[in-house]
């Protein structure tokens, strides 16, 4: 789950580290070029390591396993090179690639670990375990013929046991509220959609905001059709939030710049030494190209959500509201290998409009490389603009004579400090055990019939408004081994409050219940509707 402005000032920066380390990906996703003869030299250095390889293997005094030998050797060869030059060995190709690609075979549910058993949080709509008869707040007790019930296991090994090929089937047990015997189910894998377009909804009768969480196979698809849909109900200006969303496919990010430019402008271009000058220009048919836009980015916004950023910055078509983006301006290939696995390689770097590599440097290491974000944290950057190191050799012009600057990451021309006030121990404790997301999700689940004819966010917020929720979370909280704390319940309330009504939204109405509630607590979001609505030209 996302932790937005206030509440992300928790756990920041660990959170963002953690994300951008596993959720960032190559700003470009394509099959390698046909391979080329080696000179005489290359030859020679490929012909030792092989060489080596079989005087170990045939030679040496004990047996050795030369295949993992050369597994284990991969990494140690890549790690001179950049941080986003990574080999995926064949056991973990079709997972690292699954994000991405949009689909994958499963029986379609959302689920929480709740009092050591698997809980249905939400069934996907129209998906193989809405089709068995699965309904939301079932318990999972056994997987074919493995009983699940009352043991620990971790998020990682219940999604394994769930997904498999697609038509595959599945045998799953469940205990249902108001039934005494368990049911069993039969179910038929199927393609599970990962959308990466969260939401798209209308903040008032003329702002429509839209938050993309990735940039994956669907994701301009999924985007377009949010923008006919705020079209429809009367869009005049648009927030995009890209917000955490640490890149992916450099093909739909500049598909969905076109949506909002002219003929002929300058998207971005990549470079590299065996790659020459390739540029992406706008091609005249974006169906919004007069439509008055923002854009959201703060620390773990990289790769193809800076493309977008800094074409939108540097062609002066919005504002980029924020806090500094990530840095990441290298373009990779992902590369097959004969037994299946595959090497993401760094082929060029890629440039904004203005001629900005927003590539932060990787010189001292991966470590150093990601730990920076704590850096930026410690210098005080998440709370003063004035604290961004803006150096004069890395100054460029947009298509309208404003400076901009390059060398890590794309600076906001709105900046917004993350947001601490409301933050307290009691806050954090709750937080850190996840406390208001488990009351929410037992909450729902004991009330699903007063919810029946409850479907939009505002009648749902209107009910729960009146039920006193707070006192009830603060004796569940201390049962859970968190002690009621009057001074930090005061200071934190509103957060509190706002993300119990958001979590128990989501919960029966999904994104759509969420978003427009956490809105309330959302200081970024908040700063770009007052000045998306005033107008004001960019300076």
């Amino acid at each position: 789950m996302s932790y937005k402005n206030s509440n992300r000032a928790i756990f920041t920066p660990l959170i963002i580290s953690i994300s951008i380390v596993v959720g960032i990906f190559a700003g470009r996703m394509l099959s390698g070029p046909q391979a080329v003869m080696p000179t005489s030299g290359e030859r020679q250095t490929y012909g030792k390591l092989d060489m080596i390889i079989s005087m170990i293997d045939k030679n040496y005094v004990d047996t050795v396993d030369s295949r993992k030998m050369v597994e284990d050797a991969i990494p140690s060869l890549l790690k001179k090179l950049d941080p986003h030059t990574v080999y995926i060995p064949s056991k973990d190709f079709e997972n690292v690639n699954e994000d991405l690609r949009g689909n994958f075979g499963g029986i379609g549910v959302q689920f929480i670990m709740h009092r050591d058993t698997v809980a249905v949080v939400k069934v996907v709509p129209n998906g193989p375990s809405q089709l068995a008869g699965i309904i939301d707040g079932d318990r999972i007790v056994k997987v074919n013929d493995t009983i699940i019930a009352g043991k620990k296991m971790s998020n990682t090994k219940i999604m394994s046991m769930m997904r498999g090929k697609i038509g595959t089937k599945i045998k799953i047990t469940i205990a249902r509220k108001g039934k005494k015997k368990l049911i069993n189910k039969t179910i038929d894998r199927g393609a599970i959609p990962l959308t990466s377009v969260d939401v798209a909804y209308m903040m008032d009768e003329e702002i429509g905001y839209i938050k993309v969480s990735k940039f994956a196979m669907d994701t301009y698809d999924e985007f377009f059709k949010g923008l006919n849909k705020l079209k429809e109900k009367g869009m005049k200006k648009l927030i995009i939030d890209l917000r955490e969303n640490t890149g992916g496919f450099l093909g739909n990010a500049i598909n969905m710049i076109n949506e909002f430019l002219p003929d002929q402008k300058l998207i971005v271009y990549t470079e590299g030494k065996a790659s020459n000058r390739t540029d992406f220009l706008s091609n005249g048919n974006g169906k919004f190209q007069d439509l008055p836009i923002a854009v959201l980015i703060d620390e773990a916004s990289a790769s193809a959500s800076e493309i977008l950023a800094g074409a939108v910055q540097d062609n002066d078509r919005g504002y980029i509201i924020g806090r500094r983006s990530f840095g990441k301006g290298l373009v990779q290939e992902q590369r097959r290998l004969p037994d299946g696995s595959a090497l993401r390689l760094t082929v060029s770097r890629y440039y904004t409009p203005s001629g900005r590599c927003i590539q932060k440097s990787y010189k001292n290491g991966k470590k150093d490389y990601y730990s920076e974000i704590y850096k930026r944290f410690e210098h005080g950057e998440f709370s003063e603009r004035d604290s961004i190191h803006l150096n004069d050799s890395l100054k460029y012009k947009t298509v309208n004579g404003r400076t901009v600057y390059g060398g890590g990451g794309i600076m906001p021309d709105v900046f917004i400090p993350i947001d601490t006030l409301g933050i307290s121990t009691y806050l954090r404790k709750l937080m850190t055990k996840a406390i208001v997301y488990r009351f929410s999700f037992d909450y729902v689940d004991s009330h699903r019939k007063d919810f029946v004819n409850r479907r939009d966010y505002k009648s749902i917020l209107e009910y729960i408004k009146k039920q006193n929720l707070i006192d009830q979370l603060v004796v569940f909280a201390k049962k859970e081994g968190v002690k009621r704390d009057s001074k930090g319940l005061k200071h934190s309330r509103e957060i509190i409050e706002t993300r119990l009504y958001a979590y128990i939204a989501r919960h029966l109405i999904d994104n759509d219940g969420y978003y427009p509630i956490i809105r309330n607590i959302d200081n970024t979001l908040n700063k770009a509707y007052d000045v998306i609505k005033e107008g004001k030209p960019l300076k």
